[in-house]
């Protein structure tokens, strides 16, 4: 339309009034929605269409039309460049988000939405734009009659925390079968996380300064109640009858500290009844930061949610999150909400983690 109009509106005007260098427009448009094709043929047609115009006004051969014609043909030709390296950085994007989702999948394997007598929810916001994975972890093992769930955060965040991160969660689908109590795992993952951090220390000048902070929780599918191990992470949230309350933890030290001596950290058991909910974080979500600086208020904006299911909360905080932030978070954030149900959901006998394939019906009470 544009090059029909001005070709039709220069034919019409003096000959001393040039419109053609305006067909430039059309190509222009076409690089921010088409390909490079599409690029071409219309920057084909601009071309013809100034050549339509050069006969009409004064002839094909005269300096002016000549010097527009080639000026607009050599634009027409960079616009296509310019598509043609566009579109080999989206594909170029496109493999490394590829590339980056499967990784993710590799080190956060999605979560059964039931185990044992859990419903279970969780996401992972990264704060790199182009990265889907980063520092914050977040794994779920079954061993006997009872749940083991392990929440983490690297010193750092990003890509470069991965490796600590898939160092932490490989040790504890191990771990967690091999370890009575909680004090008892945490140690063994502060060893496991230790020999890692030493084993290259040529090639890093802060191997010192690398920690996990982490939280280790114990859920029997019998007794009503939950057991918990903090290595320097924020305490859980416990939603219990409408009622919002932080699970009191005494200080212990992150993992990774291996100038520490062991055996210092202690386990807390608290009630953990029927319909209750759980929800483990990291600190990412909680000094998040609106445009004014505040940091996000989780246990207040929780209370509005009471009687949500683990689906269906994770979801409103994660929506109501990225409102506060303006969608840009300075931190990977993890959340992960269980709830008890009154029926266990149990697993194979080996301890691998089984869900149960079909609907989710944590949201079943209204919120």
């Amino acid at each position: 339309m544009l090059i029909v109009a001005i070709t039709i509106v220069d034919v019409q005007t003096p000959e001393s009034i040039h419109l053609g260098p305006l067909l430039v427009v059309a190509p222009a448009i076409t690089v921010s929605f088409g390909s490079a094709w599409l690029t071409g043929l219309i920057g084909a047609l601009a071309v013809t269409a100034q050549a339509v115009i050069a006969v009409l006004h004064g002839g094909l051969t005269t300096p002016n039309h000549l010097s527009q014609i080639i000026g607009l043909a050599v634009l027409s030709i960079m616009a296509v460049v310019v598509c043609l390296t566009r579109d080999r950085r989206t594909a170029e994007l496109a493999q490394v988000r590829s590339v980056s989702e499967a990784a993710q999948r590799a080190l956060l394997r999605p979560l059964p939405r039931r185990i044992g007598p859990l419903e279970i929810s969780s996401t992972y916001l990264a704060a790199e734009k182009e990265a889907r994975i980063g520092g914050d972890l977040y794994a779920v093992a079954r061993t006997g009659d009872r749940t083991r769930v392990l929440i983490g955060d690297v010193r750092g965040k990003g890509l470069a925390a991965v490796g600590e991160a898939a160092a932490l969660m490989g040790a504890f689908q191990e771990a967690a079968h091999q370890h009575s109590t909680l004090p008892a795992l945490a140690d063994a993952l502060d060893h496991s996380l230790c020999r890692y951090l030493t084993q290259f220390p040529g090639t890093d000048d802060e191997v010192q300064e690398h920690f996990i902070t982490a939280l280790l929780l114990e859920i029997p599918d019998h007794d009503l109640v939950a057991r918990l191990t903090p290595c320097g992470h924020p305490p859980p949230l416990l939603i219990s009858q409408g009622r919002v309350t932080t699970v009191p933890t005494a200080p212990a030290p992150p993992l990774g500290m291996c100038e520490l001596e062991q055996g210092i950290r202690t386990s807390h058991t608290f009630a953990f009844q029927s319909g209750d909910t759980l929800l483990l974080y990291t600190d990412g979500l909680v000094e998040a930061r609106d445009i004014g600086g505040a940091f996000y208020p989780l246990e207040r904006r929780l209370a509005r949610w009471p009687h949500c299911g683990p689906e269906m909360l994770i979801e409103r905080v994660r929506q109501d999150l990225l409102a506060h932030t303006g969608g840009a978070l300075r931190d990977d954030a993890a959340i992960l909400a269980l709830r008890r149900t009154a029926v266990a959901h149990t697993g194979h006998p080996d301890g691998e983690l089984v869900g149960t394939g079909g609907r989710h019906t944590a949201d079943q009470n209204p919120c």
